[in-house]
């Protein structure tokens, strides 16, 4: 496998307006200690990364659109011709924020939908009228021309949602769907005990594959489930028919499980580049050495590329080349990032010999 750097995650702020129940950085909107970069200083890492490479990059945050030269960035990064897109919670999108996002040459935008009616949204996002904000910012990116993603992250609380939020982003007309399997970094560390269970994981899963398949109208992907192409593979064939998967050109493809450090990398608002946004254990620091140098030759990127090292059951399995299991996962429930995913149900033929004394 060849592992270039297709897509960043790039965090402008910590700042957010709202307190979301599964916030990756706990974002708050004063952070203390973890204060935005100077416009300058966000020049400077865009001419550093496309010195080296050419990949989508998503601002993120807390809630980008709270700084005021979001716009400027995303422009700078579309001159220097990177695909620019944003990750706004949508509460603050208006027409004129419309009209910014389209002259800043931003591509496509994603936002958070966690509840198909207010009540559930609300008290995920822990704000009320954040359903009615989200909703509105649709409306405006449909009036407006912009194409976008929908998020949509789920534990206990909002699992019997699932197929009624995946019929809602095909309403308001999202050019996709992202079905989002809770991590527990940051705030999401407080509701632990409300991750979907092994057992349910993968029945969500097969549903999905099911959805999937028939879906004609909008691209969907299971998003930190890496153990969904364990499952497309497995039901492939059993049903005798290669499952061919549509992609997205601002997608990172779709055809294998975690690609955290492999083909996709976060910075945070400090500077560090991390595996993925749910990874809370940095490589290197973008101020001190090129996003290249900490590309190639991280020892952190260099252990998550050899699957050899992989502990427990991923370390054992068949699949481990196409899913992997959840890095992040395993690292926040163990404290060990080569372990074995926590969350999936499935034994490796291996294992299974094993036990029989095969």
């Amino acid at each position: 496998m060849e592992f270039i750097p297709k897509w960043i995650a790039w965090e402008i702020t910590r700042r957010c307006n709202l307190r979301c129940v599964h916030c990756r950085s706990a974002s708050e909107l004063e952070v203390k200690g973890h204060p935005d970069f100077s416009t300058n200083e966000a020049f400077r890492i865009i001419d550093d990364i496309v010195s080296y490479t050419k990949p989508v990059v998503v601002l993120s945050g807390g809630e980008p659109l709270i700084r005021k030269d979001v716009f400027e960035i995303a422009k700078y990064g579309s001159e220097k011709g990177l695909r620019m897109c944003l990750a706004t919670n949508g509460t603050l999108v208006t027409d004129e924020i419309s009209e910014k996002i389209k002259d800043s040459g931003i591509k496509i935008v994603s936002f958070s939908l966690d509840g198909s009616e207010e009540a559930v949204h609300d008290n995920f996002r822990n704000q009320k009228g954040a359903f009615v904000g989200t909703i509105n910012a649709a409306r405006l990116f449909k009036k407006h021309g912009i194409e976008f993603i929908i998020n949509s992250s789920f534990t206990k609380r909002n699992q019997e949602e699932i197929p009624k939020i995946y019929k809602l982003a095909k309403q308001l007309g999202a050019t996709a769907w992202y079905m989002f399997m809770i991590v527990p970094t940051g705030r999401g560390e407080e509701i632990i005990n409300e991750l979907i269970s092994k057992e349910d994981y993968e029945k969500i899963l097969e549903w999905h594959y099911q959805m999937e398949k028939d879906e004609k109208d909008i691209l969907v992907r299971p998003t930190c489930a890496p153990h969904y192409y364990r499952i497309v593979l497995q039901k492939s064939k059993e049903e005798g028919a290669k499952f061919e998967r549509r992609t997205l050109k601002f997608s990172t493809g779709g055809a294998k499980g975690c690609i955290a450090g492999q083909l996709i990398a976060f910075i945070d608002v400090d500077g560090n580049v991390l595996p993925c946004s749910y990874f809370p254990k940095p490589a290197e620091n973008i101020k001190e050495q090129s996003f290249k140098d900490i590309w190639e030759n991280s020892d952190l990127f260099k252990e998550l590329r050899d699957f050899k090292k992989y502990k427990g059951k991923c370390g054992s399995c068949e699949y481990v080349t196409v899913c992997g299991g959840c890095r992040a996962r395993a690292y926040s429930v163990y404290g060990d990032y080569l372990e074995e995913e926590p969350f999936c149900s499935y034994i490796p033929v291996k294992m299974k010999k094993k036990v029989r004394g095969l």
